[in-house]
């Protein structure tokens, strides 16, 4: 096989691989029950194809996973979290929220596939950004501590992951989602008395 006809076929399985992840990405992120013929079937490429580069649908939504957590630290490290811990929370939330909706059938979906482990290193990073600001606010006195902070960031996912759930079913709007977690989020925050 000459050497232009293996860059060929290098280039043109890195254009499949690619076509297949955004596919994926699309459909999950949608349908966290998205086949893998319909995953196929979007990127142009035959389940042949699809199976050669992701020998199971665990092994592509773990692919689809890892490149919607680094997009969403990339998108999470540019948010200011200085200044005001409330002002802080709430710009975090607002940019969580959003790349939780857009990504939210994803988590899904590796919530259905993936081990517990790999799912908890997931929300890894973006749990790690909280926690920092949780714990400043706690210092101020911004934030209770009446409860673990361990409870206070599992509370900020669940009603990321519930708001995203309710626009799913049309109980509110995306327009709604943002200020509704971010006044959820803050009023359980906030120091009792």
């Amino acid at each position: 096989m000459s050497t232009a006809s293996t860059t060929r076929k290098r280039a043109d399985a890195r254009r499949n691989i690619e076509s297949i992840v955004e596919a994926a990405t699309s459909l999950l992120a949608a349908d966290p029950d998205a086949s893998m013929l319909a995953i196929a079937q979007e990127a142009g490429v035959g389940r042949v194809t699809l199976y050669g580069h992701f020998a199971s649908r665990p092994a592509l939504i773990a692919e689809v996973a890892a490149r919607a957590i680094a997009h969403t630290d990339e998108a999470l490290n540019a948010v200011d979290t200085d200044g005001d811990p409330r002002e802080a929370m709430e710009r975090l939330l607002v940019a969580t929220w959003q790349l939780t909706f857009r990504f939210g059938g994803i988590v899904v979906a590796a919530n259905q596939a993936l081990p517990p482990d790999a799912v908890r290193k997931a929300h890894g990073e973006p749990a790690r950004r909280v926690r920092t600001l949780l714990e400043r606010g706690r210092d101020q006195g911004v934030f209770t501590t009446a409860m673990p902070v361990e409870w206070q960031l599992t509370t900020i996912q669940a009603v990321l992951h519930a708001a995203s759930a309710a626009v799913h079913r049309g109980e509110i709007t995306a327009d709604e989602a943002p200020r509704l977690v971010s006044v959820t989020v803050l009023a359980a925050l906030a120091p009792q008395g």
